[in-house]
């Protein structure tokens, strides 16, 4: 089935924190539409660029299989929308299911620009876990009073790191802790004894998240368009372009509970807010003045954060089975700074443009040293700029390692990778052993992702298959990060059937 879907970009006023500013929305909405599809479904996105500024929208999670004409990152798989210009979005879903995100991916747009996408399963309520009495899309945001524009040049014209925010948001919402904001916090209304299903996504900036419900324990079962085995814990950790589905049960005693988040964070600074919503069960009783705020980790609990993510397991089982990806590529971002060409590298890589980009990405740091040492001398800070990009053979299996370093300040990363879901097959802390780790891989079920936080001071290993030909950026979903050139791409080739080809570009695609 095809769905059809006008996007329209452009400034709105809102308010929040006692002060009115203008923002870039879709259709008016901050968050913005909620798109709701079945599996394997094509939508169709108009976007209408009617604001001041250049746009792209990226469908975070969805694979786009031969066509990544739609998949947004500006200056890498196209031109971005100009004002008064118009782009149809074809966007192919394949395996996705559950939740999933879209967001511009041009300059800090997305700080406003940014919605939810649940995808069905073609049978009605044919889930692996109980049947919820309801379900309602969370989305974590945050909101500055100032133009994030403004926030944005500063940041890149003084260096160092960008203002924080002045509030999280869930659901557009400060919440009860914030000025001008009590009447407006988010509600959930519950009936005692019934089951919901969460739908969360981390549209924060810069940071991973943790997330919790006073009183209640959660179930986690699916994350990134992909059904987990269920996980119970009282607390989530959720990193910046993450989705997590889970399940609460409204089995206390009626009353009013906040469901609340704040940062992990363990290097710069960072806004050390809480924004709130409210669980309110329904019933004759005298709510509290105050309902109970949950207790959360410590803000620098690294290992709160990475114990949280490494117990996520796929289901593994006839429905859902686990591919095999046994070759190795071991790699990073290998000091190397992207710098963004002014012409898309899939125009060039499609029409053949020299000197557009570069194939030479290296697969082993050109470095060794102790990554996760306490000091790291400043002659090993040797990053160079570039456009470099590796090529993979069409059906190649591929694994990465993600390795942090201490260089400046540890700090967790949130690698995504565009056109692809990757299985996580292992993680540690310190320096990554490539004769030790391996041994430990799971490689039975392990969960299966699009966006992976790299723990402080610590290494990831992701595998996928090379299965779909086109262009596809990698990199940290800290927005910082990325305006610092913490990404790369890969190019994958076509392969020899007319099914495993890049498809052509669309009439309209956007001219530089």
């Amino acid at each position: 089935m095809t769905h059809h879907h006008n996007f329209v970009v452009a400034d709105t006023p809102y308010n929040r924190l006692c002060s009115n500013k203008s923002i870039l929305t879709v259709n008016g909405q901050f968050p913005g539409p909620t798109v709701y599809v079945t599996r394997g479904d094509t939508i169709v996105i108009n976007v209408i660029n009617r604001a001041r500024e250049n746009i792209t929208i990226h469908w975070h999670g969805v694979k786009q299989p031969r066509y990544p004409w739609s998949d947004g990152p500006e200056y890498i798989t196209q031109c971005p929308i100009r004002p008064g210009t118009r782009f149809n979005q074809k966007i192919v879903l394949s395996d996705e299911i559950g939740t999933l995100w879209w967001h511009a991916h041009s300059d800090w747009s997305r700080a406003t620009v940014h919605g939810a996408l649940i995808v069905y399963p073609k049978k009605k309520n044919d889930y692996p876990f109980p049947i919820p009495h309801a379900e309602i899309p969370i989305i974590l945001g945050e909101w500055w009073r100032s133009d994030i524009r403004d926030v944005l040049s500063e940041f890149l014209g003084n260096g160092g790191d960008p203002n924080v925010s002045d509030a999280f948001l869930i659901n557009g919402q400060p919440g009860d802790f914030y000025p001008c904001s009590r009447q407006d916090t988010f509600k959930l209304t519950v009936d005692y004894g019934k089951r919901y299903l969460l739908r969360m996504i981390n549209a924060v900036m810069n940071n991973i998240m943790f997330v919790k419900i006073a009183n209640h324990n959660i179930t986690v079962v699916g994350s990134d368009g992909a059904y987990t085995k269920p996980l119970t814990s009282d607390y989530i950790a959720i990193s910046p372009g993450q989705t997590i589905d889970f399940l609460f049960e409204a089995n206390r005693q009626p009353s009013h509970y906040y469901m609340a988040a704040r940062v992990y964070a363990v290097a710069g600074t960072f806004d050390n807010t809480t924004t709130s919503a409210i669980i309110e069960y329904r019933g004759n009783y005298t709510p509290p003045s105050s309902p109970p705020l949950p207790s959360f980790p410590d803000f620098n609990d690294t290992f709160a954060s990475a114990n949280f993510t490494g117990r996520f397991r796929s289901l593994a089982n006839k429905n859902n089975p686990i591919e095999g990806h046994l070759e190795r590529l071991l790699a990073s971002v290998n000091n190397i700074t992207f710098q963004q060409p002014r012409i898309a590298i899939l125009e060039a890589y499609y029409n053949r443009i020299r000197g557009v980009y570069g194939d030479d990405f290296p697969s082993d740091p050109p470095l060794n040293y102790n990554y996760t040492a306490d000091v790291i001398p400043r002659d090993l800070w040797r990053p160079e700029n570039g456009t470099e990009v590796r090529v993979l053979e069409y059906n190649s299996n591929v694994e990465l390692v993600f390795q942090g370093t201490n260089t400046v300040a540890g700090i967790d990363h949130p690698m995504h990778l565009h056109g692809h879901s990757f299985y996580v097959v292992g993680w540690g802390f310190g320096n990554f052993d490539q004769n030790r780790d391996p041994i430990n891989y799971n490689l039975v079920d392990p969960p299966l992702q699009n966006t992976i936080a790299v723990p402080r001071n610590g290494w990831t290993a992701i595998r996928f298959r090379a299965n779909n030909p086109g262009v596809w950026l990698m990199h940290c979903h800290l927005e910082r990060h990325i305006s610092w050139g913490m990404e790369m791409v890969f190019i994958t080739k076509n392969g020899k059937s007319p099914d495993a080809k890049l498809l052509p570009p669309p009439p309209d695609f956007p001219r530089c």
